[in-house]
This record gives C-alpha cells, sequence and structure tokens, in this order.
C-alpha cells in the first residue's frame, strides 16, 4: 500500500519570487563584524622567565608581601615578564641572583635590574619613603623585587641615544655596561679587580654609590672601538673591533689570560696564541674562557680541571694563564659559536651540529658525566625529523650548571641541572638530554644565570 499512496501523492515545490531571491542573496554589509585580533603590545620583543623567584632576579613580584609567601619561591614554567609589555627591551643579562635589562624608553633611561643587589651590582637604589612618614636617613635596597632605573652618571651633553647599551654582561655580584658612545660603566663587587679600577682593601659594597666609568679609549686606544664585554665569575674580558682581548680580575685559576695568577684591577691586553688571531667571540660563565677567531678556530684559558682544554692528557694542565689554541675541536671543523660553563664546554659548527665536552650533565644520558673530546649531539634531539628536516641548531648557550640551544624554528632546548626549576620544564629534577621547553614565541635571546634564566622572544604572529 505504501507505494501507491506514495505515487499518488503531488510534489510539494518551493517558489522564490525574484524580489525573495534578492533579499537572500543580497547581505546587509553593515551588519558583518570586522575582526580585528586583540595584540597585547606592539614590541619586537616579548621577555620570558623562570627559575629561582626569592631573591627578586624574575622581577615577577609588585608586591614585598606576596614575594615573600612561600608558593613564589620558584617558577618551574617560563612566565611572561609585565615590565616587557610596558617597556621596549633590547637586551638583557643574567648574573648570580639577579637581571640587567638594556631598554628604550621616551624618558630617556637606558638600564633597569631586578634581584640581588647586596654589592650596588644594580646601584644605589633608596627605597622611596612615604611623604607622612618620619625622615630617615636613606638605605640602599639589597633586593629589588621588580626592574627599576639605573642611574648611570652622565657627562654634560650626553643624550639618550649615546647611553643606549651597546653590550652588557653580569657576572657573581659585579655589572658592566658598554654604551653605544663608547664609554663602559662597572658596578657591584670590585674585590678582585673585576670592575676595572685599583682594589681598595675592605671596601664596603653594600651601600655603595660608586659606578665607575671608563673611556674606550682608555682602554683599546683612539684607533679601536669595544664590541663587547662578557663577564665570569668574578673577572671581566673586553672584545674590540679588531678582535684584541682586554682583561680584569680575579686571575687564580688564570682567567684573565694574563700569564700569571694574580688578581687585577687594571684593565690589560692579553696576546699568547691569539696575539695575530681577531677573535670575534668570547663566553665564560664562571673561570674557564673560550675564544672564537674569524676563522672559526677555538682559543681557551683558565681552569681545566676536568679536561676541557687538555691538548695533551699525558700532561695536562689544571690552571692555563695565557690564552692557547685548542686542538681537541680541530675535528668538529669550522666552529660558528662557544659556549663554557662551570666544568663543560659546548661548541656549535657550520653544518648546526651541537658538541659537548667535560664533566657534567653534558646531554648524553644519566651515565655519561665526562669525555676528554667533543662529542656531537644527534639533530633529532633538536627538533629535526621527517617533517622537519631542514631544522637546525643556530645559537648555544650555558650557565654554569646547564646547557641550552635554539633551533632555526625559535624553540628552545635545554638541559642539565635543575634544582632550581631554570630549566622551565615544569619540574626541579636533572635534565639529562636535551628537552624543550615551552614558551610562547620565537627565541632570540636567552640569558643562563646561576639559577634563573630570562629569553627574548618574537611574537609568532
Amino acid at each position: 500500500m505504501l507505494p501507491t499512496l506514495r505515487a499518488s501523492m503531488p510534489l510539494l515545490a518551493r517558489s522564490y519570487t525574484t524580489k525573495a531571491k534578492r533579499v537572500v542573496l543580497n547581505q546587509d554589509k553593515s551588519k558583518i563584524k570586522d575582526y580585528n585580533p586583540k595584540i597585547s603590545n606592539t614590541h619586537d620583543q616579548r621577555v620570558y622567565v623562570w627559575g629561582f623567584q626569592e631573591t627578586g632576579a624574575l622581577g615577577l613580584q609588585t608586591n614585598i608581601k606576596k614575594s615573600q609567601e612561600r608558593y613564589t619561591e620558584m617558577v618551574h614554567h617560563p612566565t611572561r615578564l609585565q615590565f616587557s609589555t610596558n617597556n621596549e627591551v633590547t637586551d638583557v643579562t643574567a648574573g648570580y641572583g639577579f637581571t640587567a635589562y638594556a631598554v628604550q624608553r621616551s624618558d630617556g633611561e637606558t638600564l633597569f635590574g631586578c634581584g640581588l643587589n647586596t654589592d650596588s651590582q644594580l646601584g644605589y637604589q633608596v627605597k622611596k619613603v612615604k611623604s607622612n612618614s618620619p625622615a630617615q636617613d636613606p638605605a640602599n635596597l639589597d633586593v629589588i623585587i621588580y626592574p627599576t632605573a639605573i642611574q648611570l652618571p652622565r657627562e654634560h651633553g650626553e643624550t639618550a641615544e649615546d647611553m643606549q647599551v651597546r653590550s652588557m654582561s653580569a657576572g657573581r655580584a659585579h655589572l658592566v655596561v658598554v654604551t653605544r658612545n663608547g664609554h663602559v660603566f662597572t658596578l657591584g663587587n670590585n674585590s678582585y679587580g673585576q670592575c676595572g679600577r685599583s682594589i681598595i682593601e675592605e671596601e664596603r659594597y653594600s651601600k655603595s654609590a660608586i659606578i665607575h666609568r671608563i673611556s674606550q679609549v682608555d682602554i683599546c686606544g683612539p684607533d679601536d672601538e669595544i664590541v663587547s664585554v662578557e663577564c665570569g665569575q668574578d673577572h671581566t674580558m673586553f672584545l674590540t673591533k679588531l678582535g684584541r682581548v682586554y682583561t680584569c680580575g680575579w686571575g687564580a685559576d688564570g682567567q684573565t689570560g694574563q700569564g700569571n695568577y694574580h688578581s687585577a684591577g687594571q684593565i690589560t691586553l692579553i696576546e699568547g696564541d691569539i696575539k695575530k688571531e681577531r677573535i670575534v667571540s668570547l663566553s665564560c660563565s664562571s673561570d674557564c674562557v673560550l675564544a672564537l677567531n674569524e676563522h672559526g678556530d677555538c682559543f681557551g684559558w683558565g681552569n681545566s680541571e676536568y679536561g676541557q682544554l687538555d691538548n695533551d692528557p699525558e700532561h695536562a694542565q689544571t690552571q692555563i694563564n695565557v690564552p692557547r689554541a685548542l686542538t681537541l675541536t680541530k675535528e668538529i671543523g669550522r666552529i660558528r659559536q662557544v659556549a663554557s660553563g662551570g666544568s663543560f664546554c659546548m661548541a656549535l659548527n657550520d653544518q648546526g651540529l651541537v658538541y659537548t665536552w667535560g664533566y657534567g650533565i653534558l646531554g648524553f644520558g644519566p651515565f655519561v658525566e665526562q669525555t676528554s673530546k667533543p662529542q656531537h649531539l644527534l639533530p633529532p634531539l633538536f627538533g629535526r625529523n621527517d617533517f622537519s628536516n631542514a631544522t637546525t641548531v643556530v645559537s648555544i648557550g650555558c650557565g654554569v650548571f646547564h646547557m641550552g640551544a635554539i633551533n632555526s624554528d625559535g624553540d628552545l632546548f635545554m638541559w642539565g641541572k635543575n634544582r632550581f626549576g631554570h630549566l622551565g620544564l615544569g619540574h626541579k629534577k636533572d635534565q639529562f638530554f636535551p628537552f624543550k621547553t615551552a614558551l610562547n614565541g620565537k627565541v632570540t635571546k636567552v640569558a643562563y644565570g646561576v639559577d634563573h634564566t630570562i629569553a627574548l622572544c618574537k611574537p609568532y604572529f
């Protein structure tokens, strides 16, 4: 019956008039919403911080009471710094429990810092007193929990453009800044001459307002200029445009390269095997120094207790006080970048391969603690796979106990000791292989502190 009934039913058809069709097809454009994505800030760089928080080095807290609560002791995941959303951060360096930021601002301030200030490494910072409070003698703040301006002394006629930071670096308790107009400013502890001035016996640094100013002409002469500065634990090195290296500070392990093991407040040109070389980069996070010339050859001096600088294992020296050409890196090929930690070294060659050697967590797993020859880490550990076979490492760096590498996609991989959560992996366990750190941006530079990490990133969009 059903087929017969269906056949007898008339066909229903929906018809539209010409006017009705016009109404359906033509939309009211005034009712279509335009979508504009919300942009949090227009600055080129974003700053992410993680690691030990109680020193104030991360600069995340704006309230003293909150900074003293237990849950802020460590930040295990990369966290965006509010300061960078309001300021154009151009460079960053991490010392032992403190951080310095180079910025561009309309008010002319060019340098900010936060964290430990026990040796005035962040300048003389006075606590603001309310107008209705009784008058008190100003006291230098030992801890700064949020980035605060560091007032570099200016001479008459110097502009904010002149005082922009060209290069800066931080040691254990000192900070060195090179400005665009070629002046060097040193702050903090000078017990070993690391600030490039005479050592004063029993000098007090905790309430010091001294910011030592040096013209680059007094260091390298009128025909050269300082292009970068690199601080070790308690010594300082200056690299010039002509590839010369000048040093000062603690030399007990030969890290100043001056041919002795003494401390020196006088900034001195060093020679040795780099005398006729044009050095293009320096690296030192503690007391072992690596240098690279324009041809990709590696040189080293300083502490070599774990064979970092051994050319001859049978007659190895544990302290080397003059720059030496390294033969153990010859098989790596042309080296693009070097990094030196507390007891290990890193190198990146022109093929994008990462090599590590020395003693510590080298990236080869929990059973490899020491190797006297550079060994390379496999490219898949840094993001190379069948879907991204062109990915390679473009930059390396390290702190005293941990290492990091940035690949061509802007991803950061870290490994090593992780007692303070400074690997940014969400825990405090040591990491024995390179592991990707979750960052919401393309990483351009990383500052490796002894217990905290700072990353400069560009937004994806």
